[in-house]
């Protein structure tokens, strides 16, 4: 049996390693290979949305991934979600949006449901899969949103400690309100680590390896 490949697209390098950890000890059977440019994502942040330009330009990636031979294609920025679903349409193999498996497990799990972001530009996009993902399973939920104002771009500026304090003000915030909480970046699951267990009464999920679990149930 031909061996499975899978293209991985990211808006940051800094995310070929973590996936690859992942795809090592979750795909080990499978070829990987990725494509990163991150221009799209502060193309994104520049204009304050996702314009048409730059979706074409995430089509031309899912294409380009399709002509490298990809059997299975997985985005792993969430700020481009909206045109890698539109993208999808025009490629010959699955394409997978890597916050989909994470929205389908909070809706599963609860009925209010939190979500976190250090960008608008993320935010808006997670929360409203989440709200389709819950339209289509027929539940009803209560979905309460949080920007962390500032901690993107202390993030961009070497300032991790103020980028992970408000973050984990955030988690420890709705962790008192919600049933379960989702992180609209894969760059703040690390904060998870550094909460306390009252902190944590709640679960808290993370794209990444949730959406190469699924990959291995399907390649």
């Amino acid at each position: 049996m031909k061996q499975k490949t899978l293209g991985l697209v990211h808006t940051s390098a800094t995310l070929v390693p973590v996936f690859g950890a992942l795809c090592k000890e979750l795909l080990p059977g499978v070829n990987v290979f990725n494509i990163a440019d991150d221009s799209l994502v502060k193309g994104i942040i520049a204009s304050g949305s996702l314009t048409a330009v730059i979706a074409r330009r995430v089509a031309s990636y899912l294409e380009s991934a399709e002509l490298a031979g990809a059997d299975y294609i997985m985005v792993t920025c969430s700020s481009i979600g909206p045109a890698v679903e539109a993208g999808a349409k025009l490629i010959g193999v699955p394409v997978l949006r890597v916050d989909q498996p994470m929205a389908e497990r909070a809706v599963a799990t609860g009925r209010k449901i939190g979500v976190v972001a250090t960008l608008r530009t993320t935010l808006e996009p997670t929360a409203d899969l989440i709200s389709r993902r819950a339209a289509l399973a027929g539940k009803h939920i209560e979905l309460t949103a949080r920007l962390c104002e500032g901690a993107f771009e202390a993030l961009m500026n070497g300032d991790a400690a103020t980028h992970d304090a408000k973050v984990a003000a955030a988690l420890k915030e709705l962790s008192q309100q919600v049933d379960v909480i989702v992180l609209a970046q894969a760059s703040m699951a690390r904060v998870v680590d550094t909460l306390a267990a009252e902190d944590r009464r709640v679960p808290i999920l993370a794209s990444p390896r949730i959406a190469v679990e699924y990959l291995a149930t399907v390649l």
